[in-house]
């Protein structure tokens, strides 16, 4: 069995649109998410996600809106997912040089993200019908 690891990730919300970043790699694009540290809650970590991936600030929602699980590395990842409402967005903060941020529209956000998990989530919170991209080829 694969050892389990717990991770806490930000929905930032601003005006009706989503943030999101591109992965270390820069080929996907997700939402902030990071491992929790010892010692800190689920949703410490989800705010210090959001502050050094995508230099937001805001308030979290005081349950998680949902959860996924992805395999990476032959490890499987718990993610707990919850909803912030951004008051501040930096140009400057721990990880700009490492990715992008992109504010999207719910649909364009399930159109980018590859979790299906997530997907769902979205689709659950924001009552979006918007399907998975068919891939043609």
């Amino acid at each position: 069995m694969s050892e389990l690891v717990r991770q806490s990730a930000v929905l930032a919300v601003s005006d009706d649109r989503l943030c999101l970043v591109t992965s270390r790699g820069g080929r996907r694009w997700v939402i902030p998410k990071g491992q929790i540290d010892p010692g800190h809650t689920p949703g410490e970590a989800a705010l210090v996600e959001a502050w050094e991936e995508a230099g937001l600030v805001g308030t979290l929602d005081p349950e998680p809106v949902g959860t996924y699980v992805y395999e990476k590395l032959g490890r499987t990842h718990h993610v707990l997912v919850y909803r912030m409402g951004v008051t501040e967005a930096h140009e400057t903060y721990p990880e700009v040089a490492a990715r992008q941020r992109a504010w999207v529209t719910v649909d364009e956000a399930i159109d980018r993200i590859d979790e299906p998990g997530l997907r769902d989530i979205l689709r659950r919170l924001f009552h979006a019908a918007h399907p998975d991209q068919l891939s043609v080829g």
